[in-house]
């Protein structure tokens, strides 16, 4: 009987250079057996794993040896998610280009997982930051062009003064920047985008049918697309300003429209920004708004502020009825027309503000059978059905109706020969915007022009490649510093013109790498064979 104590360091080298001499982890696309997809997310080169790296991939190799065992060709593949600024602050940091920075932090992670004795496919491994990589995503995005699914516009961003580069919503953390700790400006950029928001109701309907999917999963994703109906209502300025005689709000709850206490508008709306002009005191408060975090949960967890900017809106109900205009803080200017109605005994958040700055609670909506005279909001706002009082013509009343009745009477009147209110359907979700401006990110194929605009950079002439030559020797995109690389001819008249020195959002290069690793060997972004085949990923780990 043996008593020798197994060794794996003795054993396992030898058993995993046997696996790699027979190739038994390669997937064959032309393989008749059924396939098996299984993909974890792919790991940014930090240069070490961690057990979180550990943890996912022998679940995946756990899944991917069974698949083998039960007889199906099993793709499991892996690779790098590899530019960021990361590798740029290590670069201006240690003296060292990020190309290298990454190229040894992958050998080093390569190392370390290949000792694990992972079952995978590392003849399909690759790394966004690989030329062949990031050539077929310039190829995809100018497919997006030609499908006018790319746009350019002006957008207000969350600008890091320090790194100098936009910031994401969750990269600000209590008004200043995760990395630099700076105080994070609110700026107006030029911006590319993604028009997702051309594909809300597809990507809504399509939730319908992930039959497997957690239900909490699905309620996350449905929330984030934020489909809505309203109404969109123009409410008459009593006095005119700069031009300006009227605000549109729109609204979910157009049946709380006698509840309604005061207005509120976000900082960047122009309603601020002509009230400002003249008063100082609001300047000043818009300025500290700019400085808070965007996101959805910094709004929901900031104190709720605002300054009244001393207009008022005519009721549409009631040309005696006047109510304030403030500007909140917690109002975006990117949801819906950047300007709400509040009504405190509907809205916690409403209820809030108005009883911080003494604005009047009318209750319009309370529970079914009980007594009128008895109801009052004072903390807490009443969120739940019932049927409406103090409504004028809609008590009595169930909601819903009072939403058609309000709707209805607003559509047949007019202001200017346009109708007072009209049906919405408004949603949450926002254009994806790409650009980033630094070095370490696939640049954007794009070239502009004094004579002919924005044009793409021609197919042929892909790949647009990243200078080796570059200086990080202070903040900013080195791009925009570069003495040569940003000066090209226009692809169509000829004449002088500059690159695009902004580089793709790193999510980008991470939203389709499962498809690449299908036929990573392609000319084209992807095989659609391959990709037929082994579409979707049979099981996901993130």
């Amino acid at each position: 009987m043996a008593t020798e104590r197994y060794n794996p360091r003795a054993s396992e080298p030898k058993w995993q250079k046997a696996w790699d001499a027979k190739k038994l982890f390669e997937a064959d696309n032309d393989d008749p057996r059924p396939k098996y997809y299984v993909l974890e997310m792919f790991p940014y080169p930090s240069g070490r794993i961690h057990i979180g790296h550990t943890r996912n991939y022998t679940m995946g190799d756990v899944v991917a040896r069974y698949k083998r065992a039960k007889g199906f060709n099993v793709l499991h593949p892996m690779g790098w998610d590899a530019f960021g600024m990361p590798a740029e602050n290590a670069a201006m940091q240690n003296k060292v280009h990020p190309k290298d920075w990454t190229y040894q932090n992958i050998a080093a992670m390569r190392e370390q997982l290949k000792v694990m004795g992972l079952s995978l496919d590392w003849a399909r491994e690759f790394a966004t930051c690989d030329v062949d990589y990031y050539h077929r995503q310039q190829m995809l995005f100018l497919d997006f062009v030609e499908k006018r699914l790319v746009t350019r516009k002006s957008s207000k961003v969350n600008w890091d003064p320090e790194d100098m580069t936009v910031l994401a919503n969750e990269q600000v953390i209590d008004g200043r920047g995760w990395r630099s700790g700076a105080l994070v400006e609110q700026r107006e950029l030029t911006q590319w985008f993604f028009k997702i928001t051309d594909y809300a109701q597809d990507l809504l309907d399509s939730l319908e049918g992930l039959d497997e999917w957690p239900e909490k999963v699905k309620l996350m994703q449905a929330n984030w697309i934020g489909r809505s109906e309203g109404l969109l209502i123009r409410w008459p300025l009593a006095t005119p300003v700069d031009g300006e005689d009227e605000l549109e709000v729109y609204t979910t709850r157009p049946d709380t429209i006698f509840g309604a206490s005061f207005m509120a508008v976000a900082a960047d709306h122009s309603l601020a920004k002509k009230a400002a002009e003249s008063n100082p005191a609001l300047a000043k408060f818009i300025d500290e708004v700019r400085h808070m975090g965007t996101s959805v949960a910094a709004l929901e967890t900031a104190e709720k502020r605002g300054f009244d900017t001393g207009i008022r809106v005519v009721h549409p109900f009631d040309e005696a009825w006047t109510l304030p205009v403030y500007v909140a803080n917690f109002v975006l200017m990117e949801y819906g027309t950047g300007a709400i109605f509040g009504c405190p005994s509907g809205d916690q958040r409403d209820l809030d503000f108005a009883n911080r700055y003494g604005l009047p609670v009318i209750p319009v909506v309370m529970p079914e059978g009980e007594n009128q005279g008895n109801f009052q909001i004072i903390e807490e706002a009443y969120v739940g059905d019932g049927v409406m009082i103090n409504s004028r013509f809609l008590d009595g009343m169930k909601p819903d109706q009072a939403f058609d009745e309000v709707a209805k009477l607003l559509e047949q009147k007019t202001i200017g020969n346009r109708p007072v209110a009209e049906r919405k359907v408004n949603f949450r979700l926002r254009d994806w915007g790409i650009s980033r401006q630094r070095y370490w990110g696939c640049p954007i194929p794009m070239i502009h022009c004094e004579d002919c605009g924005v044009v793409p950079v021609p197919k042929a002439d892909l790949p647009v490649r990243l200078p080796d030559d570059i200086e990080f020797d202070r903040p900013g995109n080195p791009l925009d510093r570069h003495p040569t690389w940003r000066h090209v001819k226009c692809p169509q008249c000829g004449k002088d013109a500059r690159r695009e020195t902004d580089t793709m959002d790193t999510f980008v290069d991470s939203s389709w790498y499962f498809a690449r690793f299908t036929a990573p060997w392609a000319n084209d972004p992807t095989d659609p064979k391959a990709a037929t085949e082994w579409l979707p990923v049979d099981q996901y780990i993130g």
